[in-house]
């Protein structure tokens, strides 16, 4: 956390949040409800070890592999399982396919419930009630501003997760890349285009 020193030498204090977090990791720890190098390695984990890279190694499988991508989109969250990739923030979670016909994207309204053991941590934004309140009511539009332009022809689906259920979006696999790796193509594969906010990258990117 960046501290802001103030020309007269004093230190301003955390935000607020900042504070009541620190508060109730302090208490739980006193209490020896958790230890310190418990919290530690939670963090190091979600800051560190996992990230949107898994989930875009899991695409590009899906993007060359029919049988998986079948699997996914049948049972996305007994193939995680088999996969290792399970936890107290991905128990549920249900695959989104792309096509030329429809284009997924995934909010969550209430909070901001999210496939944390495939894509890591959540973007601020996605936590934000601008976008959780108006993705639902305008998405082509909120797409736009995120420089995502969706044709007229296309549905937009948007999925909002809850405390049961993640959603993970299988973006479209970007023309000319049939001869790409699959370390070459979850290159082409961000967290954004796994919510549905962007697409794939193309291969000129």
């Amino acid at each position: 956390m960046k501290k802001i020193t103030h020309s007269n030498g004093y230190t301003s204090p955390p935000a607020y949040a900042a504070l009541r977090i620190k508060a109730i990791q302090s208490l739980l720890i006193e209490k020896g409800i958790v230890s310190e190098e418990a919290l530690n390695e939670v963090v190091d984990i979600y800051e560190n070890k996992v990230g949107p890279h898994d989930g875009a190694k899991i695409i590009a499988r899906a993007w060359t592999d029919v049988s998986f991508r079948k699997k996914l989109l049948d049972d996305g969250t007994q193939t995680l399982s088999e996969l290792g990739m399970t936890g107290f923030e991905g128990a549920h979670v249900v695959f989104l396919e792309n096509t030329s016909d429809i284009h997924n994207v995934v909010v969550c309204t209430l909070c901001s419930c999210y496939p944390w053991a495939v894509l890591g941590l959540p973007p601020a934004w996605f936590k934000a009630p601008q976008y959780r309140s108006r993705v639902v009511i305008e998405p082509r539009k909120v797409l736009e501003e995120f420089g995502t332009n969706i044709p007229d022809n296309k549905e937009i689906r948007v999925w909002d997760s809850t405390a049961e259920i993640r959603y993970i979006v299988i973006p479209e696999r970007p023309e000319g890349t049939e001869s790409l790796s699959s370390s070459e193509l979850s290159c082409l594969i961000t967290r954004d285009s796994m919510i549905g906010t962007r697409l794939a990258k193309s291969v000129r990117e």
